[in-house]
């Protein structure tokens, strides 16, 4: 039998849809990007079943795409799902669809959604709706659940999946009857995209999806006490302002939250007015443009020796939207010890969780940052202007002492820095880059430039290998004229590359760049560091057996496999996957196992101990250290 083309199947999933719709998802980029308010087109009362009054709600909130697979308890929903607008996509495991969801919501600004049965269905979105609460990321995850009789019987394929999920969901639904079901996805929507963002779960027992009911819309929200504080205190702003024209030493620390805000437009204008240095974390890149010259850089663990430096020594850190979380902070009683902090962020649960703050500043940073901008212009139109020269000539030396770098490998084998950093200047700034986790993650913060907001997607506070190939196929989806790179290792990309037979059949041109070192390289880099290189399974056999062999890989699941093992073909092989766009394209990049992330600063110590490579510390002035 003849296998079908990937330029085939492509054409045949975008005829197909086309058929089912039109208008097909090439007109995406001109839908609207900001969450849609519940209250819209208003319709009458419609009667339908429970799984119609779900679908039916889903249109009202202008939902483009799901991601999802269907199962016993969730059936009933995917029948209106047959005739709706709303595209379906069927991936190939629940965690694929989460991520997928997780992927499209960072890169559109919108909300994205999931679909599993109960049991295994649901209980396989734990992750990435776990992973979507630490990274702030507005998702809605529908899950079926046994008829309301089966409840707590331990009945075929139950699990109390809110239970289980209360813990990492912003808030979660057990819908009792067919009636609520309107009101509940409105609220879930409001929920997950206002405020700090994050994943609401609305589980639906089988009986209500079932059940007769009527639909109409808009619903009235009944969410009591719920009120994000969006606009701050004018009087910890004034003293905020106060504080950042008195610092010698200051620090703009800009976190995610900045980029869930909006409000990236602002934060430069802040730092010019004020000159103040600035840090992105690894949530944040892109927030403010690597090339700027007032960026340090990112902070922490394999941060920049100037952004950690930065914040260890300075005497006021002004944090928007970040939450001093340990991988920046280092050993925490060691972190800024003479530094003032105002801790700018819009759930106050973040506020002096970690770090004792000095001023207080409770809201959404758009407005936070514009205020700031107001207030400081007060200050400096009154004379009162810091004097950063000192502190600029200490920072511009040690930029220019310890830049980010990497040495060639000896053994002659291919540099990973060298093929990310080629990555990046050959694509552009105006790609959008989805990385996995360990080395290479670190790699792809590093060593690609990020001059624009959400251009770069990755999970950051539960380091969820895995998240790669799905989170870049659900950002395709979201962006399809936005060309999509996923920079994946050899170990993230085996937990979940058969979501690429999903990218091939509905047409997600996605590309892939699987950085093969044979091993689960950060691990091996801990190994090496810290257990006497007793590299106890931590080699994967990609290098020694090819197994599997990624080029036959890919193309067993519908993509273009390419290969790539010296750097004189590195250029080549990327404009080669540039020129396809109609399938998706992996690339193995057999590069050198023995390649480690600098700096460092090593877990559990503080940042004054950063290592700008192995055994060598950045010596600073006698005084600073």
């Amino acid at each position: 039998m003849t296998r079908p083309t990937p330029e085939t199947l492509a054409h045949t999933a975008r005829r197909a849809r086309a058929a089912a719709d039109p208008t097909d998802v090439d007109q995406a980029a001109a839908r609207p990007t900001t969450p849609a308010a519940p209250a819209v087109r208003p319709t009458a009362a419609t009667q339908v079943s429970g799984a119609g009054s779900l679908v039916r709600s889903l249109e009202a909130l202008d939902v483009d795409v799901v991601f999802g697979i269907p199962g016993g308890a969730i059936l009933p929903a995917y029948d209106p799902l047959y005739d709706s607008k709303v595209r379906h996509i069927l991936v190939r495991h629940e965690q694929g669809a989460g991520h997928a969801a997780t992927g499209y919501a960072q890169a559109t600004g919108k909300v994205g959604v999931c679909i599993a049965t109960s049991g295994p269905g649901a209980t396989n979105l734990v992750t990435p709706i776990a992973d979507a609460y630490m990274d702030s990321v507005a998702m809605v995850a529908i899950t079926g659940q046994v008829a309301r009789p089966s409840i707590g019987t331990d009945a075929f394929q139950e699990a109390d999946i809110q239970g289980i999920t209360l813990p990492i969901t912003k808030h979660n639904f057990l819908v009792q009857n067919a009636e609520e079901i309107p009101r509940v996805l409105a609220e879930a929507f409001h929920l997950a995209s206002s405020g700090r963002p994050g994943p609401v779960l609305v589980d639906i027992p089988k009986d209500v999806l079932q059940a007769p009911t009527t639909f109409s819309w808009p619903p009235t929200l009944d969410l009591p006490g719920y009120r994000p504080t969006l606009h701050p205190h004018g009087k910890q702003i004034r003293e905020a302002a106060r504080l950042m024209a008195g610092a010698r030493r200051p620090v703009l620390y800009v976190g995610g939250g900045v980029l869930k805000a909006g409000a990236t437009d602002g934060l430069r204008r802040l730092a010019e007015l004020t000159g103040i240095p600035v840090v992105t974390t690894l949530m944040a890149l892109g927030a403010f443009p690597d090339s700027h010259q007032q960026h340090l850089g990112m902070p922490g663990m394999h941060g920049t020796v100037a952004a950690v430096y930065g914040l260890q020594k300075a005497d006021l850190i002004v944090a928007l939207g970040a939450r001093f979380d340990d991988r920046v902070t280092g050993k925490l009683d060691s972190f800024a010890p003479d530094a003032a902090v105002v801790h700018a962020d819009i759930d106050p649960a973040e506020i002096g969780k970690n770090r004792h703050v000095d001023v207080p500043i409770v809201g959404d940073a758009k407005h936070v940052i514009d205020e700031l901008i107001a207030a400081v212009t007060v200050e400096r139109s009154a004379g009162r202007t810091a004097d950063l020269g000192d502190w600029w000539t200490q920072l511009d030396d040690l930029r220019n002492r310890y830049p980010l770098g990497y040495d060639e490998p000896a053994d002659g084998t291919l540099s990973p820095q060298y093929v990310i950093k080629r990555l990046g200047e050959i694509v552009g700034s105006d790609a959008i880059f989805v990385a996995g986790v360990g080395q290479h993650q670190m790699w792809a913060s590093q060593f690609i430039s990020y001059e624009k907001p959400n251009t770069w997607l990755n999970s950051g506070g539960l380091g969820t290998m895995g998240y790669a190939v799905p989170a870049a196929m659900g950002a395709k989806v979201g962006k399809p004229d936005t060309v999509v790179w996923a920079v994946d290792g050899d170990g993230c990309f085996q937990m979940t590359n058969q979501e690429l037979a999903t990218c091939a059949l509905e047409g997600i041109p996605v590309k892939i760049a699987v950085i093969n070192n044979g091993n689960l390289g950060m691990v091996r880099q801990w190994q090496t560091l810290f257990y006497n290189e007793r590299y106890s399974n931590t080699e994967l056999g990609t290098h020694k057996h090819r197994i599997p062999d990624f080029v036959k890989l890919a193309e067993a699941l519908g993509c273009i496999g390419l290969r790539c093992e010296n750097a004189a073909d590195v250029d080549k092989t990327i404009a080669a996957a540039m020129e396809i766009n109609d399938a998706p394209v992996v690339i193995d990049f057999v590069v050198g196992k023995d390649a480690m992330v600098w700096p460092m600063v090593a877990a559990g110590t503080s940042n004054d101990e950063i290592m700008f490579a192995r055994d060598v510390r950045p010596v600073f002035d006698e005084d600073d250290i």
